[in-house]
């Protein structure tokens, strides 16, 4: 899923003059107080004073600067632009003239001719803490997250209560990976302004990263009770939720980003994982349906289709889903995990090697990939490839599945040369470490395992309990019961070569 961060915005500064009350203007300067005063309340009225007194004085550039202000605040930023050139060109040392004009130009896309801008203002006003913070947010824009961080800094030395430089440094921190730092700074800008949605939002994504689930949470929340419409963070608050398994929580949340932005594609492709995990995958498929009809270049709700549709035992639909995605997004590496999973499931082995591969070639330290590419050369007769893949995924990401699979291979492999009973009962043990001695399938791994070292007293007893557990004894108790009775006969089980 992809997540959305927020930057804390730019902002103009203000040229301040005290007006004159109570006169009838005559003058470019009364002119100037009078539209000081209508800023606020009456901007048009400002405007017109402002273009009255550049008209009684072409050189007043305060009255640029001003009108300029109030053009930004329009959302007429050509306009806005050339006042604040025109202030320039008269006071060629106004630095708030250059860093306001840094800001519009940073608004309208022109990212080196707001830098240029900011460069200018921090050459003439080196405390010019503002200068420094908005060339800060767009180097990170720009992808220079150190410069931006020393920029962060600076605007941070100068003004120690900067809030959103602490909180546009811990997004650049983020970015580069380093979240404690990270979080450090969002806490200090929240400590300063404690109404900051963005900075509770963005530490909430590091200490969902760092895998504090109860933190994140705790933290979009806030950003919801402190802005309630921002359908992003109910969408990343659902995510958290689903992965602590609250999933009614998480239908909720994407259900109300639904609600806010009846148009995020996002939304509908997140609540549908949710509804997947639950078992609905027909309700799952209807949101990943919706997902791709507001967004068709959506790869993700290709890819969440896909797998539901693999679930309800449509494999093809599946294949077709997972290829689609890979065509919009070729290198998003569950696309080819995923699809190599449901060629696995068609006995397609080529194609799922081939699809495990790419995964792999794409994000070399994702272990699934690996392990399902094992258990396709496993099938394949290709053992010592299937020993190279599980040794990997458990290197990466030690699970109980993988020391499982590898056990069974090295205790029941056809081809004798494979078989290491001492190293599969070492394999299988770690499996059931993990798995708190209550997984029926090690066990029966792990009484093979002994059976292929030799040990058919421990073979006997670790068969019968495995075959003590219901579920294990009713979907596979004939074959257990079959490897038990050569364990009595102290003979070890191994597999038929693979045809």
């Amino acid at each position: 899923m992809k997540r959305v961060v927020h930057l804390l915005s730019l902002g103009l500064l203000f040229m301040v003059v005290w007006p004159v009350h109570g006169q009838v203007p005559r003058t470019a300067a009364e002119y100037l107080d009078r539209g000081l005063a209508h800023m606020a309340a009456e901007p048009d009225a400002a405007i017109a004073d402002f273009t009255k007194a550049i008209q009684l004085d072409p050189r007043n550039s305060a009255a640029y600067f001003n009108r300029g202000r109030i053009l930004a605040d329009k959302n007429n930023l050509d306009d806005a632009i050339g006042d604040f050139s025109k202030a320039i060109d008269i006071e060629p040392r106004d630095a708030m003239a250059y860093s306001n004009r840094g800001v519009l130009r940073a608004r309208k896309g022109d990212g080196d001719g707001a830098i240029a801008d900011y460069n200018k203002a921090i050459e003439i006003d080196r405390r010019a803490a503002d200068a420094y913070y908005n060339r800060g947010t767009q180097r990170g824009k720009k992808g220079d997250l150190d410069g931006a961080i020393s920029d962060f800094s600076k605007a941070i030395q100068i003004d120690p209560y900067h809030a959103s430089a602490y909180g546009n440094r811990g997004l650049a921190r983020s970015l580069k990976g380093n979240l404690d730092a990270a979080i450090a700074d969002y806490s200090k800008a929240i400590e300063i302004n404690p109404q900051l949605a963005p900075v509770h939002f963005n530490r909430g994504l590091a200490r969902e990263d760092k895998g504090d689930l109860d933190g994140a949470i705790t933290d979009y929340s806030k950003a919801i009770e402190i802005n309630p419409h921002d359908a992003n963070v109910y969408n990343n608050r659902g995510l958290a939720r689903r992965k602590k398994g609250d999933l009614e929580g998480a239908i909720l949340d994407n259900s109300k980003a639904i609600e806010l932005d009846p148009r995020d594609a996002l939304a509908y492709s997140n609540r549908g994982l949710a509804r997947d995990d639950k078992g609905d995958f027909d309700g799952a498929i209807a949101d990943y349906n919706k997902a791709i009809e507001i967004d068709p270049g959506l790869a993700a709700a290709y890819n969440n289709r896909g797998v539901a549709l693999g679930k309800k035992g449509n494999l093809d639909r599946a294949i077709a889903d997972h290829s689609k995605a890979i065509e919009i997004e070729p290198k998003l590496v569950l696309a080819y995990y995923n699809r190599g999973l449901a060629r696995y499931q068609k006995a397609d082995l080529d194609g799922a090697i081939a699809d495990q591969s790419k995964a792999i070639e794409i994000d070399h330290g994702f272990a699934p990939a690996y392990y399902h590419r094992g258990l396709a050369r496993h099938k394949s007769a290709d053992f010592d490839g299937a020993i190279a893949d599980y040794n990997k995924a458990i290197k990466i990401d030690p699970r109980a599945f993988s020391y499982n699979s590898l056990a069974w291979l090295l205790a029941t492999s056809s081809k004798k040369g494979v078989r290491d009973g001492k190293t599969a009962v070492e394999h299988a043990r770690e499996a059931a470490e993990l798995t708190n001695w209550e997984d029926a399938n090690v066990l029966d791994t792990l009484a093979a395992a002994y059976a292929e070292a030799g040990n058919f007293e421990e073979a006997v007893k670790w068969e019968i309990k495995a075959l003590s557990f219901p579920e294990f004894a009713q979907s596979y108790g004939e074959e257990a019961r079959k490897r038990l009775q050569l364990y009595t006969e102290r003979k070890p089980y191994h597999e038929s070569m693979p045809k």
